[in-house]
């Protein structure tokens, strides 16, 4: 660092202490921001769990003495997590736009999530969400071209929430920079709000610490040459929704009634966790401190005249192999007799315990019974899984009400940003009608959780009473995009002329009366 650098950071502190100087010590302490600190405490403690982060063990040893070791856990918050995710959404997964101005903007959508990798990159941040409560998407322009940032939990800040969710945030990013022989960290904090005008404002401010518990002193945005572009602040016009996609675990917020952020997984199954966790570890102690060992008397591993010598002696060699450790000297008796010291482990007894307290994580997250215990099955039908996974099906369905109000949120937003033509060098929109009126269509690929055979029939049955569109029953039980799928209706009317609907009828009487009006 500089000495010029270093003179102003000692003006900026002086500044911050005569308050002429933004100072702030945690992002919750910004007026603009209308949430709870302990709100981040408790995604604080989810992140640890969830990055099996637990701390060490204390115990006494056999000497009184204290010990401390690593906690053998098992990460059943990353397990439940990624279980919940995969089965919710997956690469399978298809957003399309169904109106009639959708032609260009489905091209520009895919090209979009297509540049992103968004279809595998949202299944590994929608885990991280599930784990913390939530999380956002935020998509910006860049050379021209819309990117999108993955906001965790821990770095989104509501600033005005309603009934219809969060529409006002500050989004955080931390960046760590070595000056001199130290560390430094900057926060990067970007404000959405709307101005009472209707304008879309966006606010950049970077603040400096010393210390990563404090978010520090603000500085100007250049003092990091990867902010040197940031503009302090943008107005946008025309927008009607926010340039984020929050998305927000299903289920009430009981810790803070008044948040409008999500629970994690960890918040109401901590001390479940903790017992999975406490269960696990004495097990491996037990086994591994539970290795046989035999006492012996101390001259029989004393061969020659040194303590402990195991070297070939012409008088007394060893008795044991040297490469053995289930012998263990005991010395001060006379009498000493070779002792088997070894207990058995309680295998039967630990299994159970883990059991137990699994079924009960299962329970309380929302997951059915056996997925991560051990239940008796044999070969499943499709709908034999459909069943045993009822409990999981009901959870999945409340998760993907959030997700597809997330992902909604984050095409109209992409929609948005696609008019707003200033954003782009040449001054030009990429796109032109109302966000509000597209019509979006995700398809999640149920995968297990649908019986395709069961599918197939009902779907077949829905397009002869003329429920479903043929077009959309071939997208739906052959996996064609739209463009096939008009291939498909093309080649079809021209192999055969188009049938009346009751063609496509039973002949027989749909309760098996077949007889019914004949004489």
């Amino acid at each position: 660092m500089s000495v010029f650098s270093t003179i102003k950071n000692w003006f900026r502190k002086g500044g911050a202490k005569l308050g002429m100087v933004n100072q702030l010590n945690n992002i919750t302490d910004d007026p603009r921001i209308s949430i709870a600190s302990d709100e981040y405490e408790r995604i604080n403690m989810a992140k640890r769990y969830y990055k099996d982060d637990l701390g060490r063990v204390s115990y006494l040893n056999s000497y009184g003495r204290k010990m401390n070791r690593d906690l053998v856990s098992i990460n059943v918050t990353k397990m439940a997590a990624r279980r919940l995710a995969s089965v919710i959404f997956n690469e399978q997964c298809t957003i399309t736009l169904g109106d009639a101005d959708a032609t260009d903007a489905n091209e520009l959508i895919g090209q979009v999530l297509a540049d992103n990798d968004f279809y595998n990159q949202y299944e590994e941040k929608l885990e991280e969400a599930i784990a913390l409560g939530g999380g956002a998407i935020r998509p910006y322009v860049e050379d021209n071209k819309i990117k999108l940032a993955w906001v965790n939990a821990s770095q989104f800040y509501p600033l005005h929430s309603n009934s219809n969710g969060i529409d006002e945030a500050a989004i955080a990013s931390q960046t760590t920079v070595t000056e001199g022989n130290m560390n430094v960290y900057y926060t990067l904090l970007e404000f959405h709000e709307w101005n009472p005008d209707g304008t879309y404002k966006i606010t950049n401010e970077l603040y400096r610490s010393e210390d990563i518990n404090t978010v520090g002193i603000q500085v100007p945005l250049n003092t990091l040459d990867e902010y040197k572009n940031l503009q302090p602040q943008v107005t946008l016009t025309g927008l009607t929704k926010p340039l984020f996609a929050y998305f927000k675990a299903p289920g009430a917020n009981n810790k803070q009634l008044d948040s409008p952020l999500g629970l994690g997984l960890v918040d109401n199954s901590k001390k479940i966790i903790d017992a999975i966790n406490q269960t696990h570890d004495s097990y491996y102690w037990e086994v591994k401190m539970g290795q046989r060992r035999v006492a012996v008397p101390a001259e029989m591993l004393k061969p020659g005249t040194t303590f402990g010598n195991d070297e070939v002696d012409e008088q007394r060699p060893p008795v044991f192999d040297p490469e053995d450790n289930v012998f263990v000297q005991m010395y001060g008796e006379e009498e000493m007799k070779i002792t088997d010291l070894t207990t058995p482990i309680r295998n039967d007894q630990y299994q159970a315990t883990m059991n137990f307290f699994l079924e009960e994580f299962e329970n309380a997250i929302g997951l059915s019974q056996g997925t991560f215990t051990n239940t008796p099955s044999g070969v499943q039908t499709a709908t034999e899984v459909v069943t045993n996974n009822s409990m999981t099906y009901q959870t999945r369905s409340s998760y993907l009400t959030q997700v597809s109000k997330q992902i909604k949120g984050l095409v109209i937003a992409i929609l948005e940003l696609m008019e707003c033509g200033g954003l782009f060098d040449d001054g030009n929109a990429r796109w032109s009608g109302d966000p509000e009126k597209a019509d979006i269509n995700i398809d999640f690929a149920d995968g297990v959780f649908t019986d395709k055979t069961t599918q197939f029939t009902q779907d077949s049955q829905a397009v002869t009473m003329g429920v479903m569109p043929k077009k959309r029953f071939l997208m739906r039980n052959f996996s064609l995009d739209e463009e096939q799928a008009d291939q498909w209706l093309v080649e079809l009317n021209e192999e055969q002329p188009e049938q009346d609907s009751n063609s496509f009828e039973e002949t027989g009487n749909p309760d098996g009366d077949d007889d019914v009006g004949a004489e």
